[in-house]
């Protein structure tokens, strides 16, 4: 570790740097892993008032509140009175908290317009559900934890009748071919091209990870992540990158899942930074900090972004290949698309970054999945390419409650006999993931009809999602760290 490392993080040059590697080696002389004591630094930086008291990061969090003070400007420079404008669609379904924070979001000095999809809940600074173009900057959590969440959909040669002629088969591949949870790792690991991206070995942060991605490679999260089989309707002919797939009802796969713990890393890391470097932002305006993309923060986080995205299409493409080598039937095309991520797009004749934050890009004729729950139809759709909406649809029905509350609400006997009503089969998952969780899909569907128009319906019937055990879900991501410091 030297003063380059410490300034990667996004420390400023000069006192700070020198305090920083005399923490790092009395944390790591106290047996504290040198990935764990980046962590921390990383933390002192985004909020040194908590290790003002503290044996070991004291010294530097000191000196970073002085630094603050030095350079910071008044929160009032931040002009934070105009609001760049925005569309609502479903406002009446849309909780109060939500909307509050689409409202803060556009008030942003970068913000050039954004748009609330249907299924939008509250979230950490944009809103689940929410768009936001901004100009020559990028906002971590306006792309969110999970950077890349995505859907991929492959379409097989055969009749759904086939899940109930060899059940047994469908449930041993889904049982041994996925891997579910905040540790999920194959051993050993799975091989993708995109372990080759020189990026892994050139980025100041990503390197670090790259072992880690390795070996959860072709492995889902916890929470809404989910692989199941299903029925899907296809209305018209549907033209994907992999081949043509003609009207009719066939078996489908359909899986949900991101970048896994690596775009967490990154996420984090970077939200950070963003925090730090502007610090001047009021309180409830924390979690919209931004970097610009000429900073060196921010083109960083651009390329760990970029390259979390070709993790997470890799990781889909893994579970699906094994599972597909362990089927043996023809594959007639398939469906994919992000909507944890941002782009580079025109918007209203300017360059802009678009963040979709749990949002479908729905451009013209561009064909997304929009999942229900584990009992709801999902939707093939063909985006309408509607500017109001920066070109953007839902990315599910939405939460209507809590995982707290769906944890005290529902029982699983209740669950799993409506599941069995349904035609649905649950091999695994978590009480907070209870269809009654969720918004009605196809109410949200019927609201943003000038968005997307759906081509195709997907009906689960085998689900496996994290086995986290009935019947109480204890997810939730664990923490890493044993340093010290407030949490």
């Amino acid at each position: 570790m030297d003063g380059n490392t410490i300034l990667q993080l996004g420390y400023p040059p000069g006192k700070a740097v020198g305090l920083a590697l005399r923490a790092a080696e009395q944390a790591q002389a106290e047996g504290i892993s040198e990935a764990d004591v980046l962590d921390e630094l990383a933390d002192v930086l985004a909020a040194p008032e908590d290790y003002a008291g503290d044996p070991i990061y004291g010294p530097l969090a000191s000196e970073l509140i002085n630094e603050q003070r030095r350079r910071e400007r008044p929160a009032a420079s931040y002009d934070l009175s105009n609001a760049a404008p925005y569309r609502v669609w479903g406002a009446e379904g849309i909780e109060p908290e939500a909307l509050e924070q689409m409202k803060r979001a556009v008030r942003l000095p970068v913000a050039i317009k954004g748009a609330l999809m249907p299924d939008a809940h509250q979230g950490y600074g944009l809103p689940i559900g929410g768009v936001l173009a901004t100009h020559n900057s990028v906002i971590p959590y306006a792309v969110g934890v999970d950077i890349a969440c995505r859907m991929r959909m492959t379409v097989f040669n055969a009749s759904p009748q086939i899940l109930d002629q060899r059940r047994d088969f469908f449930r041993d591949v889904l049982e041994e071919q996925t891997r579910f949870g905040t540790g999920a790792e194959w051993d050993p690991p799975r091989d993708h091209e995109v372990l080759e991206d020189p990026a892994w070995n050139e980025h100041p942060v990503a390197r670090r990870f790259r072992d880690l991605a390795w070996r959860q490679l072709g492995t889902s999260g916890s929470g809404n992540h989910f692989v199941e089989f299903g029925a899907l309707h296809v209305h018209s002919t549907l033209d994907t990158p992999s081949g043509r797939i003609p009207p009719g009802t066939y078996l489908a796969l359909l899986s949900h899942s991101g970048s896994r713990r690596f775009g967490y890393e990154m996420a984090d890391h970077y939200t950070k930074v963003a925090m730090s470097l502007r610090a001047a932002l009021p309180k409830d305006f924390r979690h919209l900090a931004w970097l610009e993309l000429d900073e060196e923060a921010g083109a960083e986080y651009w390329e760990a972004m970029t390259l979390a995205g070709k993790y997470a299409s890799a990781n889909h493409a893994v579970i699906h290949r094994q599972i597909a080598d362990v089927l043996r039937i023809p594959v007639l095309g398939s469906i994919e698309n992000h909507h944890n991520f941002a782009w580079k797009e025109v918007v209203d004749g300017q360059e802009a970054i678009v963040h979709r934050k749990g949002a479908t890009p729905a451009g013209k004729d561009v064909l997304g999945v929009i999942p229900g729950s584990m009992s709801a139809p999902g939707f093939v759709v063909r985006g309408l390419g509607n500017p109001d909406s920066l070109y953007s649809a839902a990315h599910g029905a939405g939460r209507r409650m809590s995982r707290k509350e769906a944890l005290t609400r529902f029982k699983w006997e209740d669950v799993q006999r409506y599941l069995a009503s349904q035609g649905v089969e649950l091999l695994s998952g978590g009480l907070d993931e209870a269809p009654d969780a969720y918004k009605d899909i196809r109410e949200v569907m019927a609201l943003q009809s000038d968005l997307v128009v759906a081509v195709a319906e997907f009906y689960p019937r085998l689900v496996k999602m994290d086995p986290v055990g009935e019947p109480h879900y204890g997810g939730g991501k664990k923490s890493k760290k044993k340093g010290r410091g407030k949490r």
